[in-house]
């Protein structure tokens, strides 16, 4: 309570040295109000076409096992056309039974999202958890300065990556 009623000795009034609380609580339950309508619409829901990645590689295994999905939603182990039922027997025979063996997978760009999730619940049910997504490395976009972007034309990727079996 901001007042209180007190004896006063003469005609002064004594100080009260108590914090009025009052206006802290007001201003937190506004705040509190414009974050609760905020937040529903902070969230956004859009397509995205994910672009390819302009992080530094990591080092690979002197033996990378590779998992590839193929555009026909095949399953290659290595070079070797692998079931999906089979894909955790093979997977314990080539790796010793090592659950904690890296598995490399690549998935063809036409490959929807759904299929490709299938196929890494395939490697957990099979109790493999250390999945290495792998795609192509790319140059980082330049940023195009104001007024200078034509005078520093820089040449970007075009084309396929060769295919050599090489892998990123």
């Amino acid at each position: 309570m901001a007042g209180g009623i007190r004896e006063h000795h003469g005609e002064e009034m004594a100080e009260n040295h108590e914090i009025n609380v009052t206006p802290f609580i007001d201003v937190m339950l506004v705040l509190l109000i414009i974050f609760m309508v905020a937040a529903p619409l902070a969230t956004v829901d859009v397509n995205v076409d994910l672009p390819a990645s302009t992080a530094k590689p990591a080092e690979r295994p002197d033996e990378p096992m590779y998992l590839t999905v193929k555009e026909d939603l095949s399953l290659n182990l290595g070079n070797d056309v692998v079931s999906r039922e089979e894909l955790g027997n093979t997977l314990d025979r080539l790796t010793g039974n090592k659950r904690d063996t890296r598995i490399f997978l690549r998935a063809d760009k036409m490959v929807d999202y759904g299929h490709f999730m299938e196929v890494m619940n395939l490697l957990r049910d099979a109790g493999y958890l250390k999945i290495a997504l792998v795609g192509l490395e790319s140059l980082p976009a330049p940023i195009p300065s104001q007024g200078s972007a034509a005078s520093n034309p820089v040449p970007a990727a075009s084309g396929p990556a060769p295919a050599g079996g090489a892998a990123p």
